[in-house]
């Protein structure tokens, strides 16, 4: 955490809804109500601290690809969402950010569960590039898509 001990809003947020049974969930519903797409996914925020964040999608249908295993694209939604919600819970007050690009690679194939992890280094928030860490992994540990997310970080006016 920042030398202020600066609390972001979501960050706030998340730390009172996650105290309760089910509030993991309704964060969740809320993230996905603040940006619509998440839907599609219908990710579930596990954990959520500053410069990290842990999400789950559970294989079905919605999210298969023709192979039956979940589609790339579906976990980079997912890997998406864990980066937003990092993101929002972790910046410097005086800062903001937007998504510069995507970069990622394929390792495995997903046939289960999948647990989207985005982490950022704390050194890195100042202006200019910022890269997110991603990984998704199954649910027996093995790294079925890694990569970066760029963001820009420029000074609020």
């Amino acid at each position: 955490m920042s030398e202020n001990a600066y609390i972001t809003p979501v960050l706030k947020l998340w730390n009172q809804f996650s105290a309760y049974p089910g509030g993991k969930y309704l964060f969740s519903k809320f993230v996905q109500y603040k940006a619509p797409y998440f839907k599609t996914v219908n990710a579930q925020v596990v954990e959520l601290k500053p410069n990290y964040a842990r999400l789950t999608i559970k294989k079905r249908k919605a999210v298969q690809n023709h192979i039956g295993t979940v589609h790339v694209i579906a976990i980079c939604n997912l890997l998406e969402m864990a980066m937003g919600a990092c993101a929002e819970a972790s910046i410097p007050k005086h800062l903001r950010w937007i998504p510069k690009g995507m970069s990622v690679e394929y390792t495995a194939k997903a046939g289960s569960d999948i647990t989207g992890i985005a982490q950022i280094n704390p050194e890195q928030w100042r202006a200019g590039d910022l890269d997110v860490v991603i990984t998704a992994l199954d649910d027996k540990g093995v790294v079925v898509l890694k990569g970066v997310i760029k963001l820009w970080i420029s000074e609020k006016k």
